[in-house]
C-alpha cells in the first residue's frame, strides 16, 4: 500500500544531517558552489517538517525562490548552506501532500505554489503542474510571464519573503 504524502512527510525521522561541503557531498555539489560554498563549510539535511513549516510562513502575496528557503533553513540549524537537492524533494512532497489535503478538506493546507525555483520561474513537478502554479500566483496578483519555453513571475525579486 502506497503512503500517501503526508504520511511521507512524517517517515523521515534520521534527520536533520549535517555534513562537510567538499567534492563528496554528492548531487547538490554543484548548487552549493553556485551559492559560495567552499571546502568545510557546514550544510545540513533539514527534515521535511521543517521546509513544510517555512513555507507554512510563506504570507499570501509574497514569494521564496529556493535559495531563500534553503538559506532559512541553513539560518535554523546554525550551519553555512543546506542541501537544495533534498530540500527540493521535500517541497515536491509537501506539494502533494497540499493537494492530497485540498480534496480531503477542500482547502490548501501549505502555500507549496509561493516555492519558486531559482531565477523566479514556476516549478513544472508540483501538481497540476506549472499551469496550476500559475493560477494560484495570479490569483494572489502575481504576473506570470513565458519566458522562452518556461514560466516566470515577473519582478518576483520585489515579492521576496525573508525568514
Amino acid at each position: 500500500m502506497r503512503k500517501v504524502g503526508e504520511k511521507k512527510i512524517e517517515s523521515c525521522k534520521d534527520f536533520p544531517k549535517f555534513l562537510g561541503f567538499g567534492p563528496n557531498i554528492g548531487p547538490c555539489r554543484k548548487t552549493l558552489e553556485k551559492w559560495g560554498a567552499k571546502p568545510g563549510d557546514r550544510v545540513v539535511i533539514a527534515p521535511h517538517s521543517k521546509v513544510e513549516g517555512l513555507i507554512s510562513k510563506i504570507p499570501r502575496g509574497k514569494l521564496v525562490t529556493m535559495k531563500e528557503l534553503c538559506e532559512g533553513l541553513a539560518r535554523i540549524y546554525g550551519v553555512d548552506f543546506c542541501c537544495p537537492l533534498v530540500a527540493g524533494i521535500s517541497v515536491w512532497l509537501i506539494s502533494n501532500a497540499a493537494e492530497e489535503e485540498a480534496e480531503k478538506l477542500g482547502k490548501e493546507k501549505v502555500p507549496y505554489w509561493r516555492v519558486l525555483k531559482t531565477g523566479g520561474y514556476l516549478n513544472e513537478k508540483y501538481p497540476g503542474g506549472a499551469e496550476r502554479q500559475k493560477e494560484l500566483l495570479e490569483e494572489e496578483g502575481h504576473a506570470v510571464v513565458k519566458k522562452g519555453k518556461r514560466w516566470f513571475v515577473e519582478d518576483f525579486e520585489k515579492s521576496l519573503f525573508s525568514f
